[in-house]
């Protein structure tokens, strides 16, 4: 059985980190896969331990690979000032797929799913998650 459901996050932009793991929860069922998904080119999806010194760590990570106010290519092409977001979202990836087994996600014990946005702007992003099994 495969079941796709949707919900919506506002974000701040700027490498802001949100949790999904509560709402990725509530939709799985026995066992299986469940894959989540943001559609886009400048955000991502991947697991971190989503506590506050991290958080920053990963800002500071991210400025440092490629940094917000650098100038790039992408601003000769479409005039947008969100090349660095382009960047960083094709290192994270727009997608992670889950186990899960007796209705709960098979994260480790301090993991959690969230999604990075890196756009210059807040944002509302829509989530798809895709949960093939029971």
């Amino acid at each position: 059985m495969i079941r796709t459901h949707t919900f919506r996050v506002e974000t701040r932009g700027h490498t802001d980190v949100i949790d999904l793991t509560p709402d990725v929860a509530r939709v799985v069922g026995g066992g299986g896969t469940v894959t989540v998904f943001v559609p886009g080119s400048t955000a991502g999806i991947t697991t971190i331990e989503y506590e506050p010194g991290l958080l920053r760590d990963i800002k500071e990570a991210f400025e440092r690979l490629a940094p917000e106010k650098k100038v790039y290519h992408h601003f000769e092409t479409a005039g947008d000032d969100n090349g660095s977001a382009h960047v960083r979202a094709s290192l994270v990836g727009p997608s992670l797929t889950v186990p899960f087994r007796d209705g709960k996600l098979l994260l480790g014990t301090w993991q959690q799913i969230v999604l990075v946005d890196f756009d210059t702007r807040p944002r509302t992003r829509e989530i798809i998650v895709q949960v093939v099994g029971e």
